[in-house]
């Protein structure tokens, strides 16, 4: 069997391994796809992805970032 049966030309994965979805946007603070693009990620033929892999960047100023969490919170 050759290396060459298991390579595919796809698009790789965006994912960073920082899975934590945002509360409002609902976009994974990570890698920046909705969670349904990730559930459909592997499903999801080239062309899709690479139109997803052109997005996300955009998607990024949409996460607004947490002033203090709960300390700031309990001290505001």
């Amino acid at each position: 069997m050759t290396d060459t049966v298991w390579k595919r030309n796809e698009i790789d994965s965006p994912c960073i391994r920082i899975c934590v979805v945002h509360p409002t946007e609902r976009i994974c603070t990570g890698c920046f796809r909705t969670i349904d693009e990730i559930s459909r990620w592997s499903r999801m033929e080239s062309d899709e992805r690479a139109r997803i892999m052109a997005e996300l960047p955009a998607r990024a100023p949409n996460l607004s970032k947490r002033r203090g969490g709960r300390a700031a919170r309990l001290r505001g």
